[in-house]
């Protein structure tokens, strides 16, 4: 009877999605003002209902009942308690059931937040986000229902793939799916605003919040997904241009380069038709994605299903959606108009250029990761696209990006003088070219492409610095003052969001230049070296986990005779998943390198094989990803936008935004 509750909530949620994608809409079309306040209710209940869905299933998993037949493909009774709860989300229902109640959390986070906006707006955005709640429910409940019985059901569960046994997944998916999830409602927004009629800066700055918290998410995940595949694979690698990779990553560029038209479009009422086709096209990839991942039509340690069916319906469901939004953009697009005019040599043209830069860069991972697929599905034959090639689109298209993120806040809206830019960057421009060219000499080996690389992540830090320092003003001036004059959240976070991408320059020059690999032979008492360092087998041991068992090696490491670590990596066999063995690779983390080993298969005698690395400056790589996502998120906090719209008179709002077929400019 508890599966049977899961699934009759589900079918609960589907009937209030329908009612929230068309009552709103009605009510703003009669001027019905229940029909209007009935969407954050119907969004709530939503929300409700696929929690109790959710937790069905989470207590599904903590009792082992494997009666039902995701529990029992997903768990075992040895598996641990932690490792039980993250399967909910460990296999393609499960982890659907947790994007369409992040979808519905969304949705209240909309109706919650979102008082101050005029009714009629909030009511299409809720209405959308319903739209887009019918199609994924739909998809769970008719296709991927996770409380399917099986009767009898078995003794013992298959128990969870071993890759994900890990606490990476603890964080990885509901980090990852609240960014992807999240733009739905930046498309919302964005239909919402074509449906009234009202395209002007009022909307942006309604639109701004949700679109950075949602690319805040979207980057923690992806940088927490780098983190867990770099320590858990075991080949030292955390980013290999796979499709699902890919999936995530496309969407993540398109979202870049809205939050920095929406900045155009709210300070200077330009760029409108980027914004709304970035916003569309934003959703349309994390759709997309979802049908690589779920469709079978790669194969990737990544990839959740092998069903056809689930991809021709989704497929279905991104043909939809681009039409639908398309079909209205084409209507309304003509009568937005083009904002302010701007100089050839302004912040808006910088911003332009660097829209085109994140756009053309984001076609050419989609052709990339898209023209193998497609060759495979017309019978042209098999090719394979990997880092080679997105190595060498990708790189030089960010090089200028990178120049443009240091340059642009030195630069004012509408027009401005470039003698002047170069006179309040030119310090800058000297020091980042002087300490990039020589970090590489230090190290001993110097490429053009790591100088390049370095050089402009000390500019961008740099740039960072001189325009806090200018916003701070004379120093004559108390300090509290002054302080107070950079504390706004978008300020700060749109910097520390820079700081952080700098430093994952930094770690992906460094390591593509200096990191060393090495395959090696041990027998216990013998030695190897690696970056100066050497690695020493003490012993070789087995270990008892709570559903596995491993050989571990013990391993010394020592740098001039000095000990520095002890490591000790394995090769797991799991129970339920015999003949699947695991490697689990052992680190030792410091700021400026890791040292890194994963043990291989057992050779002749007391021989093994061991791959060893030395990654240098790898931290710098995980804490610039998480000062991305945190000056995304913080940027987000800003009071502003909670109070600018509070300070619009609501009946001249209400009335621009209502009028049908006029479009505000």
């Amino acid at each position: 009877m508890v599966a049977e509750l899961g699934s009759f909530a589900l079918i609960l949620a589907l009937c209030l999605a329908l009612a929230q994608s068309l009552l709103p809409l009605v009510g703003v079309r009669l001027d019905d003002d229940r029909l209007i306040r009935s969407a954050r209710f119907l969004a709530s209940g939503q929300f409700v209902f696929l929690s109790l869905s959710f937790a069905v299933l989470t207590w599904a998993f903590v009792a082992s009942d494997f009666t039902v037949r995701y529990v029992a493909g997903h768990s075992s009774l040895e598996q641990p308690l932690i490792y039980r709860l993250t399967a909910v989300w460990g296999g393609h229902e499960g982890s659907l059931l947790l994007w369409v109640l992040m979808l519905s959390a969304w949705g209240v986070a909309v109706a919650c937040f979102s008082q101050s906006l005029p009714r009629e707006m909030t009511a299409r955005v809720l209405a959308v986000m319903g739209m887009v709640g019918v199609g994924f429910i739909a998809f769970t409940l008719f296709t991927s229902n996770p409380f399917e019985r099986i009767v009898p059901g078995p003794m013992d569960g298959r128990g969870m793939n071993p890759l994900l046994q890990d606490p990476g997944m603890i964080l990885h998916p509901p980090l990852l799916y609240m960014g992807y999830v999240g733009t739905a409602v930046v498309f919302a927004f964005a239909m919402a605003a074509l449906l009234g009629g009202r395209l002007d800066p009022a909307w942006a700055r309604w639109s701004r919040p949700w679109t950075t918290v949602t690319w805040g998410f979207l980057t923690l995940g992806i940088a927490v997904g780098a983190w867990w595949a770099y320590y858990e694979l075991g080949w030292g690698g955390w980013w290999f241009w796979d499709p699902v990779e890919n999936a995530s990553f496309l969407p993540w560029l398109t979202a870049t380069a809205l939050i920095h038209s929406l900045a155009v479009t709210e300070k200077r009422g330009g760029f409108k038709v980027w914004t709304l086709m970035l916003a569309i096209v934003t959703f349309a990839l994390t759709v997309l994605g979802a049908f690589i991942v779920r469709s079978g039509v790669i194969t990737s340690v990544h990839a959740f299903a092998n069903d056809p069916e689930r991809g021709v319906f989704l497929l279905g469901m991104l043909s939809l959606t681009l039409l639908g939004a398309l079909t209205l953009y084409a209507w309304r697009a003509p009568r937005v108009g083009l904002g302010g005019a701007f100089a050839g040599y302004s912040r808006e043209s910088l911003l332009l250029a660097n829209n085109v830069l994140l756009t053309v860069a984001c076609a050419a991972v989609f052709i990339g990761t898209l023209y193998p697929l497609a060759l495979d599905a017309f019978g042209l034959g098999k090719v394979s696209v990997g880092p080679p090639y997105f190595d060498a689109v990708f790189a030089p298209l960010m090089l200028p990006l990178l120049l443009l993120v240091g340059l642009g806040p030195a630069v004012t809206w509408k027009q401005a003088n470039p003698g002047e830019t170069f006179r309040q960057l030119r310090w800058a421009l000297l020091v980042s070219g002087v300490a990039g060219g020589l970090w590489p000499l230090a190290l001993g080996v110097w490429r053009p492409m790591t100088a390049l690389s370095l050089m402009l992540a000390i500019w961008i830090v740099l740039t960072a610095l001189l325009d806090i320092r200018k916003r701070m003003g004379s120093a004559r001036q108390p300090f509290a003052t002054r302080l107070r004059r950079i504390a706004r959240p978008s300020f700060l976070g749109m910097h520390l969001a820079h700081v952080g991408l700098a430093l994952v320059v930094v770690a992906i020059a460094m390591v593509n230049t200096y990191e060393v690999e090495r395959d090696v032979r041990l027998e216990p008492g013998q030695s190897a070296s690696v970056g100066g360092y050497d690695f020493t087998l003490r012993r070789m041991e087995s270990v008892q986990g709570p559903n596995w068992e491993a050989d571990q090696a013990i391993i010394d490491v020592t740098r001039e005779g000095r000990p520095v670590a002890q490591l000790a990596p394995q090769r797991r066999y799991y129970d339920t998943h015999v003949g699947m063995p695991m490697n689990q690779a052992s680190l030792d983390r410091r700021p400026t390198r890791d040292v890194y080993v994963s043990l291989g298969e057992r050779l002749e005698g007391d021989a093994w094989s061991f791959r060893l690395y030395y990654k240098p400056y790898m931290a710098w790589m995980w804490f610039g990803g998480l000062l991305l996502a945190l000056g995304g998120l913080l940027a987000a906090a800003d009071k502003r936008y909670r109070l600018a719209s509070r300070r619009a008179p609501r009946q001249r709002m209400e009335s621009a935004g209502a009028l049908p077929g006029e479009v505000t400019s």
